[in-house]
């Protein structure tokens, strides 16, 4: 029985503002996982450009971006001695995996994934082909480094089980291969999800029942890790609500899509349950709630909002570290990849 060193990977797009829902849904976790785990995070370049360029803005904004997620994971409280963090494009193992993936995957499989299909909207014959596969190059980053677990959202849980899918497919199609060179009964692991911690769902400060997005013309409907306190104010002070006081008990949020999201908000960014906050402000208007809320975030998020600031006054800095985490990411995914090609069957250097 093949056992796997355990792994974490997780990857962020470098397109658009990363905001209050990338920090609560996904980076917060990135810094409590570094003392527990391996991990390796990574600024997804590759996937960026899966979309039209005026989503990702072109080569000097894209460059821009990525230092900016860089940066945002070190602000946030990511130790760049401690963890690996690179961006994909300067490792070109994903690429040659993916590819080698892209013959394992099968159509139908991609056919299914209905992220796709909202971001292709109605015109999908004029979307890329990496838009299409791009959830095959998504298991190639993370099965490039037999990575065990991934933190993601809600909406990655259909991704990451067709790396499992493409992982198991590879283990049986070549099963007597991995065994023959030394690998044991499989060469890849079945990466798990950790979808942990409080408000993994962060919801527009516009519109209760939409994510919080990068790609929301709209710039009020959500809190950029770049705000300072001011504008967070401002925000805060000017998300949609109802005209009803807050609920004292958390069943009273069903149907109030806006309280709930502010309440987990709150919840998510004090460490406090749901309960606890409603057993404070229950029964009061929201304008009294919304100003413990402003001083909250404008707490919490203002010295990342700085901090940042601060690091991407210094792009040489940032590219200094980038540099060092693919050196040490390369490290590991040219040793497999070699693996790989042996068990393919490969001429092997």
């Amino acid at each position: 029985m093949s056992t796997f060193q355990p792994r974490v990977f997780s990857g962020v797009q470098p397109t658009g503002n990363l905001h209050l829902g990338n920090y609560l849904g996904a980076i917060i976790k990135f810094v409590a996982l570094q003392h527990e785990h391996e991990c390796l995070f990574c600024v997804v370049d590759s996937h960026a450009i899966t979309q039209d360029r005026s989503v990702w803005g072109g080569p000097a904004e894209l460059r821009r971006q990525i230092r900016e997620v860089a940066a945002a994971f070190i602000a946030c409280g990511v130790d760049p001695e401690k963890n690996i963090i690179f961006n994909q494009s300067q490792v070109p193992q994903h690429a040659e995996l993916a590819w080698i993936f892209n013959c394992v995957a099968r159509i139908g499989w991609l056919n299914r994934m209905t992220q796709f299909k909202e971001k292709a909207g109605k015109d999908r014959e004029n979307a890329s082909v990496g838009l299409y596969d791009y959830p095959v190059l998504m298991a190639a980053d993370i099965l490039v480094y037999k990575g065990t677990h991934v933190p993601v959202g809600e909406d990655q849980k259909q991704h990451l089980e067709l790396a499992r899918d493409i992982a198991q497919k590879f283990n049986n199609d070549f099963a007597e291969s991995i065994a023959e060179n030394g690998f044991g009964d499989a060469y890849f692991p079945q990466p798990e999800p950790l979808i942990t911690g409080p408000a993994t769902r962060v919801m527009s400060l516009r519109d209760g029942m939409k994510k919080m997005s990068k790609s929301d013309p709209s710039d009020a409907s959500r809190i950029n890790l770049t705000d300072n306190a001011d504008t967070i104010a401002s925000k805060v002070r000017k998300a949609k609500t109802d005209p009803e006081p807050l609920p004292s008990e958390v069943e009273g949020l069903k149907g109030r899509a806006e309280a709930e999201n502010l309440i987990g908000i709150y919840s998510a960014l004090s460490g406090e349950a749901p309960a606890e906050v409603l057993s404070r402000f229950g029964g009061g208007q929201f304008s009294q709630f919304k100003g413990a809320l402003v001083d909250l975030a404008a707490a919490k998020l203002g010295p990342i909002g700085s901090e940042m600031s601060r690091l991407m006054d210094d792009p040489s800095a940032i590219d200094a570290i980038l540099n060092a985490g693919a050196e040490k990411a390369e490290a590991i995914a040219a040793a497999n990849m070699r693996e790989v090609r042996q068990i393919m069957g490969f001429v092997v250097r």
